[in-house]
């Protein structure tokens, strides 16, 4: 699994920034990673006067399907980023399940038959006949 971290001309935190969040995804993600091959996170600032004017964008992509993205705004690169792993964690582990776990598995058709149950009004001890 490839991580590539971008930024834009306002966010400050260089490597450092990209060191950990390629280190948080790689641990995060990491039960996904032979199915992911690439993720992409894009860091930015709207220069708005709004309070969540910070912005990360995280896009997965796993192999032969189509890329998944989330979008979280806040007012620091921090909460923008750790909400949008939240998000991304969420949304892949419904998208591998819908994709691995339902296949396969055994359903009713392929479940055994129930035992016979007891004729009615048989005990234990009445001998039946």
């Amino acid at each position: 699994m490839q991580i590539q971290v971008n930024t834009d001309h306002n966010i400050h935190g260089g490597e450092r920034l990209a060191t950990y969040v390629t280190t948080d995804l790689e641990s995060s993600l990491s039960r996904f990673s032979g199915w992911l091959t690439r993720v992409e996170v894009h860091l930015s600032e709207d220069g708005g006067s709004k309070p969540d004017d910070k912005k990360c964008v995280i896009e997965a992509r796993p192999g032969g399907k189509q890329p998944v993205a989330v979008t979280h705004h806040a007012t620091t690169v921090d909460d923008a980023y750790a909400g949008a792993a939240h998000k991304l964690g969420r949304v892949l582990d419904s998208r591998h399940s819908r994709a691995h776990d339902h296949k396969g598995s055994d359903s009713i058709r392929h479940m055994p038959a129930p035992e016979d149950p007891e004729p009615v009004g048989a005990t234990e001890n009445e001998p039946q006949g």
